[in-house]
């Protein structure tokens, strides 16, 4: 540093003051500088533990012995907050719980990239199902007309369902590839098994249907005679296999961490099982007389019940998770399910004797089936999209499982 600017000369002076003051002790000069420093602010403004100023850290003792007014304590603990048994937990707080936020309003959860043709899935793998139950139950009660518009049905809600389901995949490839393992705990493999089973089982039965348009002679006559018995071992082994393919997809949904689907594992496979008997009822109101529908009919309340049972849990049950299924499309669709169920039943029951009334009446079973399958799929797909259905749940959880431990 430069003696010739005026900051050199302070530093200069003060240098030899301090040199000039040193006297014999450990620390020299420094000792009496510091002391007299404090000395000087002791008198001028207290000591720290009774100063006056608001960045001083004034002590209870200290301000009490200046005679001072109050201030906020400095040597009190902490207070603690009460934990289990009344002893000490951690700080208090002393700000209020934090409210629900996102980052940037961006969902918590990856949508699902599911379109459509999965909901048209969901509906056909249904109709299906409950078609094959309805064919087996008019074979078994010798009912041709019924059992074969089951039969039909069920080939032709399987064969669209395959479709549906490979056209989602991308490659048909990977539908094979699906094959190559069986997992028990991935409700997807199983369903792919299930759904390898069931096709081939209502194709046959199905196909045994044009027996007696076939000669009865040569070869032919073979098929005419072998046919009718294989399609009943084959419808049979259907309609063993049809309650699981009605019920998979709801565990297959609820398997997934969308909010509403998740949370209503309960009530998805009752609901996708009521929606199938009912579609299935509807096939066999609008194709075979009023004579052989009589199977058809009871089947329709059967499923109706489940279906409305369901429905109605899922948009009271759920708390915060349930207003997906009551607002906006998903809404639209399930209260127009419900009304379309309503309005089939009645017309089953009602109709008993009127061709027109019951093929109305089938015909509002199989759309109120439609609306409930594509209801449900937009309600988990709204869910998953807001972040308040994730976190605000997870949070409740949460205090309710630190309430239990208290």
């Amino acid at each position: 540093m430069s003696p010739d600017r005026p900051v050199g000369d302070l530093f200069r002076r003060f240098r030899e003051r301090l040199s000039a003051e040193r006297p014999a002790g450990p620390h020299g000069g420094l000792e009496r500088l510091s002391a007299g420093r404090g000395s000087a602010a002791e008198r001028e403004n207290g000591s720290r533990a009774t100063a006056p100023g608001p960045g001083m850290g004034r002590t209870d003792a200290g301000s009490r012995d200046a005679g001072l007014p109050p201030h906020p304590p400095r040597d009190a603990a902490p207070r603690r907050r009460r934990g289990k048994g009344g002893k000490g937990g951690g700080e208090q707080l002393t700000v209020p719980p934090a409210e629900f936020t996102s980052y940037y309003g961006r969902p918590v959860l990856k949508p699902p990239v599911w379109r459509w043709d999965i909901a048209a899935y969901l509906f056909t793998g249904g109709l299906a199902a409950g078609s094959s139950l309805l064919a087996a139950g008019g074979q078994l009660t010798g009912r041709p007309a019924l059992r074969r518009a089951g039969r039909v049905a069920a080939l032709a809600g399987v064969g669209a369902s395959t479709y549906f389901l490979i056209n989602d995949l991308g490659r048909p490839s990977r539908f094979h590839h699906m094959l190559r393992v069986a997992k028990v705990t991935s409700p997807m493999s199983v369903g792919t098994w299930i759904l390898s089973v069931f096709g081939p089982a209502a194709g046959a039965a199905a196909v045994a249907e044009v027996a007696p348009l076939l000669p009865e002679h040569g070869v032919l006559g073979l098929g005419r005679r072998l046919l009718p018995p294989a399609g009943h071992a084959a419808g049979v082994v259907a309609a063993v296999t049809a309650p699981a393919l009605a019920t998979y997809t709801g565990v297959l949904l609820a398997d997934t961490a969308v909010p509403s689907w998740h949370e209503a594992y309960p009530e998805l496979p009752a609901i996708f099982a009521g929606s199938a008997l009912a579609s299935g009822a509807g096939v066999g109101l609008v194709a075979a007389p009023c004579a052989q529908a009589g199977p058809a009919r009871r089947l329709a309340v059967a499923g109706a019940a489940m279906e409305l049972w369901g429905s109605h849990r899922v948009e009271n049950r759920l708390g915060l998770l349930s207003e997906p299924y009551t607002q906006g499309t998903p809404g639209k669709l399930l209260r127009a399910g419900r009304a379309l169920t309503a309005a089939g039943v009645v017309g089953a029951l009602v109709g008993r004797r009127s061709r027109v009334l019951s093929a109305l009446s089938g015909g509002a079973l199989i759309a109120a089936s439609v609306c409930t399958r594509f209801g449900i799929f937009h309600g988990g797909v709204a869910s998953a999209r807001d972040p308040r259905y994730t976190v605000v749940p997870q949070r409740e959880r949460a205090d309710r499982r630190a309430a239990d431990q208290v």
